[in-house]
């Protein structure tokens, strides 16, 4: 278990580990675990789920024995190993709905917020670059707290996503000289592109955008922050696009 801490074991064995009630439980509602290490507590409350019982392997732990296993620096009652999800690295765009796409997003909190925040706002398919953090990093498990479970992640080349598109497809990105989101049409559909934490969207992938939009900073004419965490960007835009279509 420990071993599939590191990306390169991982992708050797097809498994990755998630840890807490949250997490876990969430996840076992849509894939079966492989192996599950837990506190006796925790298991004892999943007995009358039957078929959990007689389908994975179950070992009892000590709460010592988990934080020696665990990578959360306070462990929760459960970890289990988990096969990667199908699909992954490659899926086709729903052009009648809203997506979310990652250009070289590189920190794992990020990516496993912007996965929760595409959940809360319906969003079920995030298209990742190629350069973009690992989705199962165990970093990022733990930041979805469960919506992994919900969204599906493909990793894949963004310029030949793009150029796969019409030419009239809504494909937005967040600029410094971008307009003003507060002030757009934005629609049910299309796909939102956000960009690495230091560089932002890159060149390839900036110039087959075809709306560019701003998060004005308030007042407009105080000096603030550089930028906003792209985690809490995507939440925005995201806020932004639903609010005019909420029931």
């Amino acid at each position: 278990m420990r071993a599939l801490e590191l990306k390169k074991n991982r992708l050797q064995q097809h498994l990755f580990v998630a840890e807490g009630p949250k997490v876990v439980g969430d996840l076992l509602k849509v894939a079966a675990p492989k192996l599950i290490i837990a506190t006796e507590d925790w298991i004892s409350g999943q007995i009358a789920n039957t078929k959990l019982m007689d389908e994975v392997r179950i070992e009892f732990a000590t709460d010592d024995e988990l934080r020696r296993t665990s990578f959360l620096q306070h462990p929760q009652q459960v970890i289990a190993v988990f096969p990667f999800f199908d699909g992954d690295t490659a899926a086709i765009l729903p052009q009648d709905q809203l997506c979310i796409a990652l250009d070289g997003v590189q920190d794992p909190g990020n990516l496993g917020t912007i996965i929760r925040v595409a959940d809360w706002f319906g969003i079920e398919h995030l298209f990742c670059s190629e350069d973009t953090a690992d989705v199962y990093n165990p970093k990022v498990v733990q930041a979805t707290m469960g919506s992994i479970a919900r969204v599906g992640v493909h990793y894949q080349n963004l310029c030949h996503l793009l150029d796969g598109l019409p030419k009239d497809f809504p494909v937005y990105g967040t600029f410094l000289d971008g307009e003003n989101i507060y002030e757009q049409e934005l629609l049910t559909h299309g796909l939102i592109i956000m960009g690495n934490e230091g560089n932002g969207l890159s060149h390839e992938v900036s110039r087959r955008l075809n709306h560019r939009l701003y998060i004005p900073n308030y007042p407009a004419d105080r000096v603030t922050a550089e930028s906003l965490n792209v985690a809490i960007a995507t939440a925005i835009v995201c806020s932004e696009f639903r609010r005019p279509h909420q029931p």
